[in-house]
């Protein structure tokens, strides 16, 4: 067997160190039907390395899956989510283990569901609607993983392999919860694409001076403390020019650390909850004051549409 310390990498996958109407509301999520593999036994408790038992020679010709645990946590309902998952495969031909990642517990190494998709086509189907906490044992025939990674795994061109897969941490795609009611008084009203992804209306209203901070979405997940980075969708603009100076929407959710944003920004996030959509319109005293930064003048009032997607565990060492 080799033992593959660093196995995400040898995967292909990097780690990411990544007032409104149309309101998007929790997608319905139906599990595709699974049913047993024949041949193929995993025991152990999720977390840690499976136990795995293969009757070989073990064929299929299509992909098959099988949840040996359900997990209670974030469905899987969006190939943009971000995942941290722990993996074994296992070679069909004769039972050996070809790959592991480390079942250390960090869920600080993520990657976006789509990557695992280019590099094991096979696992589209098998993820989909899958859960925080779950356990997955899946079969994958000749083709269903991407070829310079079968040649590194030694997978023959007619070979089939047996995943396992245990879900430790999936992200909110955006936010998701309750809609709140919000008084607008000449402030800036979201709204959202079918995504989630939140468009800013500016009034010609002069800004206010003081912090303002709305929960345009009540998310029900943990509460933010700042004691832990936090995994956010933003968009940024500018109350005079209505500029989008920056988002995140264009590429993978951005794990922040509160200490080191500007004020406004980490004092209205500090006690919001996973799920939550936070407007917040940010005075210069807050953010940058006199100084320009970037494509932000001097003097800027600045509007965030904050999506709180979920709390990182700090990367170990």
């Amino acid at each position: 067997m080799r033992k593959i310390s660093a196995s995400v990498a040898v995967l292909g996958l990097v780690s990411v160190g990544l007032v409104g109407c149309s309101l998007p509301g929790s997608t319905d999520c139906d599990r595709p039907d699974a049913s047993a593999l024949t041949g193929v036994t995993v025991s152990g408790t999720t977390g840690q390395a499976p136990d795995v038992e293969v009757y070989t020679p073990f064929r299929v010709s299509e992909p098959a899956f099988e949840d040996v645990e359900v997990g209670t946590g974030t469905p899987i309902t969006d190939d943009s989510q971000l995942i941290s998952m722990d993996i074994s495969i296992f070679s069909g031909a004769t039972g050996e283990n070809l790959v592991k990642t480390n079942y250390d517990g960090d869920l600080s190494r993520v990657s976006p569901v789509a990557r695992w998709y280019e590099v094991i086509p096979g696992f589209e189907d098998v993820l989909t609607c899958a859960t925080e906490g779950s356990r997955i044992v899946v079969a994958l025939p000749p083709g269903s993983v991407e070829e310079s990674t079968a040649a590194s795994l030694e997978l023959g061109d007619d070979d089939s392999a047996i995943a396992v897969i245990d879900l430790g941490k999936v992200y909110l795609p955006h936010a998701e919860g309750t809609p709140q009611f919000n008084v607008g008084n000449g402030l800036p009203t979201v709204v959202r694409a079918p995504d989630g992804r939140p468009g800013v209306i500016i009034s010609d209203a002069a800004p206010p001076r003081d912090l303002v901070v709305q929960t345009l979405i009540k998310g029900d997940g943990e509460k933010v403390t700042g004691d832990a980075p936090v995994r956010v969708h933003y968009t940024g603009l500018t109350w005079a020019d209505r500029n989008v100076f920056e988002t995140t929407w264009d590429a993978d959710p951005k794990s922040i650390d509160l200490d080191t944003m500007i004020p406004g920004f980490s004092e209205a996030i500090v006690g919001q909850t996973v799920g939550s959509q936070v407007m917040i319109v940010i005075p210069p005293d807050q953010a940058y004051g006199d100084q320009a930064q970037g494509p932000i003048p001097a003097d800027s009032t600045l509007v965030f549409v904050v999506d709180i997607l979920g709390i990182d565990q700090p990367a170990q060492g």
